[in-house]
């Protein structure tokens, strides 16, 4: 293998959750009412829930929405109760697995996610067996040709925690969660407009898949993704973008 572009992934996995969009406004209003119910419905003093609104916002989510989600939350319109939940495991080749839900059904929960692992190949594990692998960050992706020096500067000025080049020419710019729409904002003020950008669990190691491993997992992926009780699902897995 001659290299893994970090930057055909990371383009493959946004198409991939940009033809998922279907399933995003009902993701973001579960966020938003766990994050108001949680840590209160002003924005300015819930940096949980000032992120997940502005993730509404990027996906055009109308404003009616999101107040109506903040008003579930805080108890002032009636609505389903979630409970936070998370689910470790392995892939192919024992890639890490990490699944986090939103759910009103913790028994429905961990069966379909149970399901999923062991129907594509995984296997579910206990708590906390995979998590130490992951950092919860912000992480935001610029193209190859993008100045290094200026990027870095501007990076460490509005609060970035690190700056990393990668081979193929693209860099990343590693937040802290909370931090990330603030170094976002301040990088765009200064001309840097990120590709790719999200909150997210970041493996500290890989794991490169490739040929059949790879379809195997993606396909173990999507069907863990494609339950409705499921948020997000992180892994360690980087798989060939040659489909």
């Amino acid at each position: 293998m001659a290299g893994h572009s970090k930057w055909a992934n990371i383009q493959h996995r946004k198409g991939r959750q940009d033809a998922k969009r279907g399933k995003v406004f009902t993701k973001l209003i579960k966020e938003i009412t766990v994050a108001a119910r949680m840590g209160g419905g002003d924005p300015n003093f819930n940096p949980r829930l000032r992120l997940a609104v502005d993730n509404a916002k990027t996906q055009n989510m109308p404003g009616e929405n999101i107040d109506r989600a903040i008003k579930r939350g805080t108890g002032e319109l009636e609505g389903v109760s979630y409970e936070e939940v998370r689910y470790e495991g392995y892939g192919i080749a024992g890639a890490a697995v990490m699944v986090d839900c939103l759910t009103d059904n913790k028994t429905r929960t961990v069966a379909d996610v149970r399901h999923a692992f062991s129907k594509y190949g995984g296997n579910m594990g206990t708590d906390g067996c995979v998590a130490f692998q992951f950092k919860h960050c912000g992480q935001l992706m610029f193209a190859p040709g993008t100045s290094e020096d200026a990027l870095m500067e501007a990076a460490l000025e509005a609060g970035a925690e690190d700056v990393i080049p990668n081979d193929d020419g693209s860099i990343e710019v590693v937040t802290a969660p909370y931090e990330f729409s603030s170094v976002k904002d301040a990088l765009e003020k200064a001309g840097f407009k990120a590709e790719f950008g999200e909150v997210t669990m970041k493996p500290l190691n890989e794991t490169e898949l490739t040929g059949d491993d790879s379809v195997r997992m993606q396909k173990l992926l999507d069907a863990l993704e494609s339950l409705d009780d499921v948020q997000n699902v992180y892994t360690s897995a980087v798989l060939d973008d040659e489909e």
